[in-house]
């Protein structure tokens, strides 16, 4: 049931085509149920540190580097399906093992670790085998529709369980053997999603790889020619400063919204839901935006907002009253939702770009590789230094005097937390400053991009009481991609010209 096949008929790579849409419900239930800020939930409800959390959140990202020995796997067996449900077995087992870790007095914490760990590596290389296979599997012209159909499947999943995950333990409370209960009811649930998905994918036809080429493939060839190119190498560097920027802070929002905040993890999932609503929403409009300017110009857009999101994450500290900090989470999610879609869409696509015709592999896998040590490394770094915020404060006040009495006009005090989110932003900045130094044909400037969004933004406001109305708001305007042409073209005329 596992060999690959020389022949797959009509009918079943139909059927096979439409079951990888149910694959992708279990897959992701299994993701909604046992990571992110579950799995920061359950560590903390363990007793984890700071430092153990940012080592949890680093490890997904530092074992994308199994992928290298998945290769080798992958072309000395040319079974890619087997690879796959083999390694996706032996990982997703580990839930199990989870399961049992809040009764493991003495265990839990070193058993959490260790099992994340299995889990991730199985996951690479697993991952690395399905791509393979899935991209022999698709045809062409139906990877589009194929993929999009998977993805609303995996958004819709997700949200689900991810929602039931947090009114289970939201109503779990703080009692600590509930909490047991329903850890353990919640990552059993993920084990068993996780195998049904592995069932799903061993009844997949797979075919047959090409015949082996003999040369051996040495990393250092590999890594060489993407470094050497100029235009992509400071690529690399921002997608390095930006995964760094973006994940010394993101993987502790859990411990803030929880530990600072004092917020359930029902709150914390429905922000999670949020922002993933936002980010399904927005992404075709981003996708038409990437095809009509180019993505560094969606880049020098989106990722400003998400830096933007995460500094403003210090003002959920500084509000006086529940609702308004509610409110501004929710806000802040909306935006970060809809503004990352638009980051790793662009980021994604302008890696493929820049990489030269039939090398796109080597070009890929190194940004790859870099991303994840950058990534991976922040968290650990973070969680290095959280109990040294933990003990620092900064106040920054403006008072107004006057004979009869002081006003404070403004006061803004960062603990802890803050810092980090602080941090993140310049660090930030930093990422985007390298973006600058990417070079990518049809670029236009950023002022007319952000011009053309708020005019129709603006422009449709006042048809929010109507369905069209409502729907203008989601829609690209078209006076956006007719401007965009007409720079470009004019553009190319002046460069023609020799024109300064």
């Amino acid at each position: 049931m596992l060999s690959p096949q020389s022949e797959i008929n009509e009918c079943e790579r139909e059927g096979a085509l439409q079951r990888l849409g149910i694959e992708a419900a279990f897959s992701n239930t299994t993701a909604a149920l046992t990571t992110g800020a579950i799995l920061a939930a359950f560590a903390l409800h363990l007793g984890a540190n700071n430092f153990t959390i940012g080592l949890l959140a680093a490890i997904p990202f530092l074992t994308q580097i199994a992928q290298l020995p998945a290769i080798w796997l992958i072309e000395r067996y040319r079974a890619r399906k087997r690879i796959a449900v083999i390694s996706s077995v032996i990982g997703r087992s580990m839930l199990g093992v989870m399961a049992l870790l809040p009764f493991a007095e003495g265990l839990a914490l070193p058993g959490l670790f260790a099992t994340t760990l299995i889990l991730c590596l199985m996951g690479a290389i697993g991952g690395c085998a399905w791509n393979a296979w899935m991209r022999d599997l698709t045809p062409d012209e139906r990877m589009g529709r194929v993929f999009a159909r998977r993805t609303l499947y995996a958004t819709v999943t997700l949200m689900i369980a991810g929602l039931a995950a947090g009114i289970g333990l939201q109503f779990s409370g703080s009692d600590a053997e509930r909490l047991d209960l329903t850890f353990s009811i919640l990552y059993l649930a993920g084990c068993i999603s996780g195998m049904i998905s592995a069932a799903i994918a061993a009844r997949l036809p797979e075919p047959r790889m090409s015949n082996r080429v003999e040369n051996r493939i040495r990393l250092w060839k590999i890594v060489r020619a993407p470094l050497a190119n100029r235009n992509f190498r400071q690529l690399m560097i921002f997608i390095c400063w930006w995964q760094f920027a973006v994940n010394l802070a993101t993987p502790f929002f859990t411990v803030f919204f929880i530990n600072s905040l004092g917020y359930g993890m029902g709150f914390v999932m429905v922000l999670t839901i949020v922002s993933q609503i936002a980010n399904a929403l927005m992404l075709g409009n981003w996708g038409r935006l990437t095809d009509r300017f180019n993505n560094r110009s969606v880049l020098m857009v989106s990722a400003p907002v998400y830096i933007f999101c995460i500094v403003a994450m210090i003002g959920a500290s500084q509000f006086a009253y529940t609702d308004g900090r509610d409110a501004w989470l929710i806000a802040l999610h909306i935006l970060m939702g809809s503004s990352l879609g638009g980051t790793t869409l662009a980021m994604t696509n302008i890696a493929l770009k820049l990489s030269p015709r039939g090398e796109s592999t080597a070009y890929i896998a190194t940004s790859g590789l870099a991303s994840s040590v950058a990534a991976g490394s922040a968290p650990i770094i973070g969680g290095l230094l959280a109990d040294f915020f933990a003990v620092r404060q900064l106040a920054v006040s403006v008072n107004w005097t006057n004979p009869d009495a002081t006003f404070a006009l403004f006061a803004l005090e960062l603990n802890h937390w803050d810092f980090f989110f602080l941090l993140s932003g310049i660090v930030g900045l930093i990422a985007l400053h390298r973006l600058s130094s990417v070079e990518e044909a049809g670029d236009i400037e950023q002022k007319q991009m952000v011009r053309q969004i708020f005019a129709q933004t603006r422009s449709s406001i006042n048809n929010l009481s109507t369905v069209p109305g409502l729907r203008a708001l989601t829609e690209i305007p078209e006076s956006i991609f007719r401007d965009a042409k007409v720079h470009a073209r004019w553009l190319r005329i002046k460069q023609s010209a020799g024109v300064e």
